[in-house]
């Protein structure tokens, strides 16, 4: 299976740790959307496309994150039908496609990093800081 194509959606705004969403086409026939490069501690790493694990309330029935300790919807107390020490972060969401093997995942990052580098050094690609988008630091006393 080859990479076809790899699409590069920088972000500029909002969360300083995630640098862009990736769309990467395989063999022209399969595609991945919301693929992320992320700053981590140890440099850029691919994080796979997930969604946030949700659990029903015991009383309304309604998802809620499974983070959550109050439904959103009833109010009910979520933690009490919770297991202690069941809670993890890494539990909170849920890939929704990743690769089998570690040569697969490093053959897609090496992809998804190398354009993403191509995007950032390209001459149209403006930082937020250069357009002066930085916050505005006036008060606004009543």
């Amino acid at each position: 299976m080859e990479i076809t194509e790899v699409k590069v959606f920088p972000k500029v705004k909002g969360n300083i740790k995630l640098k862009a969403y990736v769309t990467v086409t395989f063999d022209d026939s399969f595609v991945v959307r919301n693929i992320k490069v992320i700053d981590g501690n140890k440099g850029l790493f691919v994080a796979m496309p997930s969604r946030k694990v949700q659990q029903p309330c015991s009383k309304c029935r309604r998802s809620n994150s499974i983070a959550a300790r109050f439904c959103n919807y009833c109010g009910v107390d979520l933690e009490s039908s919770r297991c202690p020490d069941s809670h993890d972060r890494q539990q909170e969401t849920k890939d929704i496609a990743h690769p089998i093997n570690q040569e697969f995942r490093a053959y897609i990052e090496g992809k998804v990093l190398e354009a993403y580098e191509k995007e950032v050094q390209d001459p149209s690609y403006q930082r937020e800081e250069e357009h002066g988008l930085e916050e505005d630091s006036t008060d606004t006393a009543l």
